[in-house]
């Protein structure tokens, strides 16, 4: 049986947080901070129960932070180089620690972490963390590295803007001088020389928009002349791959790997295959916006999953706020047409607008259609992030995070529907509204019919629209329609992104039949989503006749008494 994972993302320093009076730029005593330990066996349980299968804990690894934990042997981090009074996740300041923020009790951190992975894994779920390749905390430095490691930068050369064997880029003979204000006296925060910035800024003088906060690490290229030095091996390679066997070790199931198209593919190619030596089962997540690389960092790199965002996340996008064809979904599956199940779906994560913010559908219950599309129409990964399956609308300004329809990744801060929904650590439905209720159940309907039929999990796919176009009872602007077929197993889904219900006529071609061995007749069918039954037919002359709701969707199932 092969798997379909439903992932699900956790921002971990806001998810158990449950102060409901945080107040903008707020501290970690003003505002509190969820904690590892606050990730019970009661809220894994209530996390399985939407069929969810992976839990990606995102902010787990220790990152730059206002917040002094000097008293425990942790270097503090200078302010003016941290974004927000929490700092972000992806400003890594030791890849060998976790953040204090989230233990309660800081000496004993990373224990907790260990403890949280075994019970995920009592849960019956897999655990995610992060693993960020491209760039380092400004002021990166280990303090719990295993004894022989040395810190990045500890050998290099600071004279040259690039050596083969230099962890980091410098602009040699300036000092790090960005368009903003950095402090002074005792409070500034000073750099000689300058180091590269992480979004491939190689000069002293980021804006306030660049990733000043971070920089970029040397993984063999010389962006002077753009030639690459990857024989022998060098030294952030061999770093980085310490890293990752170092958390394979603790039990870790995968990694989502922060924009690896910084980062060399040779790289890829090469650690991904020493960590799968020992670590075979662990999956490789990537964060990929170019869909023309899709392919080499799949085959070559050997990634296990990529985020599928310039694809088909912006086209269902363009469907539900721009008036985009729903008809151009096929053109989705035709680009990744033979890694479909290598695509990782997704409509909401901690880079996105919510769906269901101002910014971008303005109402939760508008995600029907797009979801179902997201979650059934390839073999592939589908990941909601902490909050969506209850409508968050992420309309709060909380300080460094402005009113943007994110939920912030800077501030000491909590979620309004999880709040709720945690309720204390009782994860249930008390303080939920009916819609709330409503829509977190169609979510667990929808995540559970997915890992549990064949034909979705595992099945052969057939986009019925080529002949669809133009019929007078199917709007192929608003309608969507394809089969997925496993044994004995057809099923039909059919999706509707307008606001009125319709009721449509689909043609199956003679083309559908004999791919995918179908047979001909009348069947009872079952629509998955309401239970109801109904006698369907299924042939190549008469058209598969369904109402579908208004912003909704269908999943009629099949089961034919006896394969073609």
């Amino acid at each position: 049986m092969n798997d379909k994972l439903i992932i699900y993302q956790i921002f971990t320093r806001l998810f158990t947080n449950d102060n409901d009076h945080c107040v903008p730029n707020g501290t970690i005593e003003e505002n509190g901070c969820g904690k590892l330990n606050d990730i019970t066996p009661r809220v894994l349980a209530s996390i399985a129960e939407l069929g969810v299968t992976h839990v990606w804990f995102t902010g787990v690894i220790e990152h730059a932070t206002a917040t002094d934990y000097s008293r425990y042997g942790i270097r503090p981090d200078n302010h003016w180089v941290v974004k927000g009074k929490a700092g972000s996740p992806y400003a890594i300041k030791d890849y060998y620690d976790i953040s204090p923020d989230l233990a309660v009790s800081v000496p004993d951190r990373m224990a907790e972490f260990e403890a949280l992975v075994e019970r995920v894994h009592q849960a019956g779920l897999k655990l995610i963390i992060d693993f960020v390749p491209n760039h380092v905390a400004r002021q990166y430095h280990s303090d719990v590295a295993p004894k022989g490691v040395k810190d990045f930068s500890a050998d290099d050369d600071m004279d040259k803007f690039f050596s083969p064997n230099n962890n980091f880029y410098y602009i040699p003979r300036q000092k790090f001088s960005p368009t903003f204000y950095i402090g002074e006296g005792a409070d500034a925060y000073v750099e000689f020389p300058a180091k590269a910035s992480g979004n491939d800024c190689f000069n002293a003088f980021p804006g306030q928009y660049d990733w000043y906060e971070t920089v970029k690490l040397n993984y063999g290229i010389d962006y002077g002349n753009g030639t690459a030095h990857f024989s022998p091996i060098p030294d952030t390679w061999l770093k980085m791959l310490n890293i990752l066997r170092f958390w394979s070790a603790k039990g870790v199931d995968g990694f989502r790997c922060d924009m690896v198209h910084m980062v060399p593919v040779e790289f890829w190619e090469w650690a991904i295959s020493n960590v799968k030596e020992k670590y075979p089962e662990i999956k490789f997540i990537a964060e990929l916006y170019d869909v023309n690389i899709y392919r080499d960092y799949i085959f070559r790199g050997g990634f296990d999953y990529l985020y599928d965002k310039v694809n088909l996340y912006d086209k269902l996008r363009g469907i539900q706020c721009h008036n985009v064809s729903a008809a151009q979904i096929t053109n989705c599956w035709q680009t990744v047409d033979g890694i479909g199940s290598h695509m990782l779906n997704f409509l909401e994560n901690h880079d996105e607008q919510r769906f269901a913010s101002e910014q971008f559908a303005g109402n939760a219950q508008l995600v029907r259609p797009s979801l179902v599309v997201a979650t059934t129409l390839s073999t592939g990964p589908m990941m909601i992030y902490a909050g969506q399956e209850l409508g968050e609308k992420a309309d709060d300004a909380e300080g460094y995070s402005g009113r943007d329809g994110r939920t912030t990744i800077f501030d000491y801060w909590s979620i309004p529907t999880v709040r709720r929904w945690y309720n204390h650590g009782k994860c249930d439905y008390e303080r939920l509204s009916t819609s709330e209720i409503e829509l977190r159940e169609f979510y667990k309907r929808l995540f559970r019919i997915a890992v549990s039929e064949p034909a979705i999990r595992e099945g052969q796919f057939f986009d019925v629209m080529y002949v669809n176009y133009g019929k007078p009872h199917f709007d192929a602007h608003r309608q969507y329609a394809y089969l997925r077929k496993k044994g004995h197993d057809i099923i039909l889904v059919a999706v509707n992104f307008s606001g009125e219900e319709c009721n449509v006529e689909i043609t199956i071609p003679e083309h559908a039949f004999e791919t995918l061995g179908m047979l001909r007749g009348n069947f009872f069918a079952t629509e998955l989503l309401t239970s109801r039954r109904k006698k369907k037919s299924l042939m190549p002359d008469q058209p598969f006749v369904t109402d579908i709701p208004a912003n909704g969707a269908v999943i009629w199932k099949i089961k034919q008494s006896k394969a073609k």
